[in-house]
Formats: C-alpha cells, sequence, structure tokens
C-alpha cells in the first residue's frame, strides 16, 4: 500500500509555549505532519499540573489535558535564560521553519526572542504567538488566560447569561482552542508564503480579538438598540428577539435545542410539530416582524415553552426529525462520549493509560486523502531532549554536561 505523506512533513517547529492556546496550535501541525519541537523549563508546562482542578489523577503517566494539546510533540527542557540555553534554541531556530510561542512581550524583548530580533536572524522564520491582550495598547502586557481576556472582557461573561443570575460555568480551553484554530490558519498562510518567496512574517491572535469576532454578528447589531426588535444583552430569555432560540425543557426535564434563523420560514413546520395548527395562520405569530411591533414575542415564548414541556425529549425527538426541523436533545459530556455520530466522524480516538482505556477529543480537521494520524503521547518532562540535541549535533558527552550544569535536564520519571 503506497505510504500517504501528510502535508506538513519535513516541516520544522519549535514551540516555546504553555498551558493550552499555543500548544493546541503545535498540536494542529504535528498531526499534520510537521516535527514540533517543545521547549519546556525545569519547572515544565503549566498544563502538566492542572489535574486538581480538572478532576483528574495527578500523574504524569496520566495526563490527559497535557496529552490533548501536545500528542506527537518531541519534548525537551532547556534553560533559555543561560547563554548556552539561547545558543541550543537559535541551533533549533536554524532548521526551524516556524517559531510558535505565548510569552507576553514585554519578556520576548527582553530576551532577544520578539520578531523584530529574530527577522532579521532567520528572514524565512514564520513568527507566531497568541496573547491575551495583543501586543499595543496600555494593557499588551497583562497577563491573560480564557477565564479573563475571552470570557469576561471579551463580553461572554457579561452579556450572555440569563439576566438576574450569573455569569455562566466557563470550562478551560474553550478560548484557548478558538485563538488556536486561528493562529494554526494564520501560519499555515505565512507559511505558504514563506516557501515561496523566503520572506517570513509574523502571525498574531490574541484572546480578546478572538472573543470578539466569536460575537461579531451580536456586537454589530447591538448598534441598532431595540429600534428594529433587538434586546439588550444580558436578558431574560423571554424576551429573545426570536422566541423559539432558548432552549425548551421537556417532560423528563431534559432540554432540546431548536434553531430557527429565519422564524418566519420555519413558523409552519414549528407550529405543526408542537401542535398549534389553530396558530397556522395567524397574522401576528406567523411574522417575526409583527410580533416586535405588537410586543408579543414573549407570549409566542410562552407557547412554544408550555407545548414542548408536554412531551419527553425522545418523543420530540421524534417528532422534530420529521418534520425536519433543525434541533438538538442538549447532551451531556457522558452522552457525547457515546454519540455514534461523533464517533462517526472520528471526533474521538482511545489511549491506555495506568487507571484504564480513556478516550480523548481529536482536533476537528480531517483531510479525505490523508489517513487520521496515529498518535504518540508526548513524553515525561525532559524525554526528548536529549534526541534533540543529537539532532543538532551534540555528543553524549556534551549532553550529559549540559546535563549536569543544569543547561538543559533528561527524561524524568
Amino acid at each position: 500500500m503506497e505510504q500517504v505523506s501528510r502535508p506538513l512533513e519535513g516541516i520544522k517547529v519549535v514551540e516555546l509555549a504553555t498551558f493550552i492556546a499555543v500548544p493546541a496550535a503545535g498540536r494542529l501541525l504535528a498531526d499534520m505532519g510537521a516535527e514540533v519541537v517543545k521547549i519546556e523549563s525545569a519547572k515544565g508546562d503549566n498544563l502538566r499540573w492542572t489535574a486538581p482542578s480538572e478532576g483528574r489523577p495527578l500523574d504524569q503517566h496520566e495526563n490527559t489535558s497535557f496529552d490533548l494539546e501536545n500528542a506527537n510533540k518531541k519534548v525537551m527542557i532547556l534553560d533559555v535564560r543561560t547563554d548556552e540555553g539561547k545558543d541550543i534554541l537559535y541551533k533549533l531556530l536554524d532548521q526551524a521553519d516556524i517559531f510558535l510561542t505565548n510569552w507576553r512581550p514585554g519578556a520576548l524583548k527582553r530576551k532577544n526572542l520578539d520578531y523584530e530580533s529574530l527577522k532579521a536572524k532567520y528572514p524565512s522564520l514564520v513568527y507566531a504567538n497568541i496573547t491575551g491582550y495583543g501586543e499595543k495598547g496600555p494593557d499588551c502586557n497583562l497577563p491573560g488566560f480564557d477565564y479573563t481576556a475571552f470570557f469576561a472582557r471579551g463580553g461572554w461573561s457579561g452579556s450572555l447569561y440569563q439576566k438576574g443570575t450569573v455569569p455562566g460555568n466557563w470550562i478551560p480551553g474553550l478560548g484557548d482552542h478558538q485563538a488556536a484554530m486561528a493562529l494554526a490558519a494564520g501560519v499555515l498562510g505565512a507559511l505558504y508564503r514563506a516557501k515561496t518567496t523566503g520572506k517570513g512574517d509574523k502571525v498574531s491572535v490574541n484572546l480578546l480579538h478572538a472573543a470578539i469576532y466569536m460575537q461579531a454578528m451580536l456586537i454589530q447589531a447591538s448598534q441598532y438598540g431595540t429600534e428594529f426588535g433587538g434586546v439588550s444583552y444580558p436578558m431574560d430569555r423571554r424576551e429573545n428577539a426570536n422566541p423559539w432560540l432558548p432552549c425548551a425543557k421537556t417532560k423528563d426535564d431534559r432540554f432540546i435545542q431548536v434553531c430557527t434563523p429565519v422564524y418566519d420560514a420555519y413558523y409552519p413546520a414549528v407550529i405543526k410539530a408542537i401542535g398549534r395548527e389553530d396558530l397556522l395562520d395567524d397574522p401576528v405569530f406567523s411574522h417575526l416582524a409583527k410580533l416586535h411591533e405588537t410586543g408579543r414575542t414573549s407570549e409566542m415564548y410562552d407557547i412554544y415553552q408550555e407545548a414542548m414541556s408536554k412531551k419527553t425529549a425522545a418523543e420530540w425527538k421524534e417528532i422534530l426529525t420529521e418534520a425536519d426541523v433543525p434541533f438538538s436533545i442538549c447532551q451531556t459530556w457522558d452522552e457525547i462520549l457515546k454519540d455514534e455520530q461523533a464517533w462517526a466522524v472520528d471526533c474521538f480516538y482511545k489511549m491506555d493509560y495506568p487507571h484504564g482505556e480513556k478516550v480523548l477529543v481529536r482536533p476537528p480537521v480531517d483531510m479525505e486523502d490523508t489517513p487520521l494520524p496515529e498518535y504518540k503521547k508526548p513524553g515525561v518532562m525532559g524525554a526528548d531532549t536529549a534526541e534533540v540535541l543529537s539532532g543538532l549535533g551534540y555528543s553524549q558527552e556534551q549532553i550529559d554536561d549540559l546535563a549536569n550544569r543544569k543547561v538543559v535536564e533528561l527524561k524524568q520519571d
């Protein structure tokens, strides 16, 4: 059988980054065949130590979060604060096509690892980073995570919750993975130009901008206020401009999400499905603009919610499927792990761990003529240090000397 190459085979990436966003972008590149060398400090990537806040065992041989973002990479420990450590980093960059980092702008500048410092030395290098707030403006050097820069300052926490309650129960990685996909897209564009012209570039993504972009449709619409039927967020779900967009609670205490972006077009199908044919030709309820004009949007919301509460989720699944109304039952994570459709489209893969086989999530990129990657767990701290240094021409004696002087560290069990 003919061996199919991956699109980024031969591409070399140096990753100097921690936590989720940039490493997730590096994982995407690794899955596409790039050789990614991940550099950690002696303390290790902080993501190696987040298990207690996620309900996982704190075990470096069973680190599902770290594996998610760093599978298929080589990991090494290198002290880039030392002159020798920086020399090793430069040797890696001599061979690299892409440099990924999430260090803050000020720290990069102090270490001469900012774009302008590296551009002259490596003119074809694609330099890519993710920050919390960008690299310009008064807050560019603030620390930023998705909880702060993405959810809070980016408008999610302040807008997208039921009025009178509290912001949602956000989870780590949601904002980071959005930013990672954007960074990977930009990197691939810059890499194409670098390979065709020899000219590198800097690709930057920040969590604040990513959060704003994800909400762009409503942020833009908010400028019209309530003149054309819009509402101010946070809002009471009964005031939603489209009365069928809020989730509906079923008889068995599940939730159904229906999506009718063009209310008038879906009106006949939905109104029949909920058993209210008596309203089929209603001159007000059948037109969203009329609902807004008459102030009766909340009335239709109540009609819809009451009807949905009369049947179980299983019953609604059959009815709405037959009616060809876009919907989904709101699933729990346990249900997602067993979802036949999710398995059919290769959302998951399995790995063996000390606590048994676990299901891990694949990045959402498939290529028709390229087989799914075979996943290699990232090693424990320093697992590939010796191999990486050997590839740079260091002898075993030199590697041992560097390790003795803590410039690098070798595999830690």
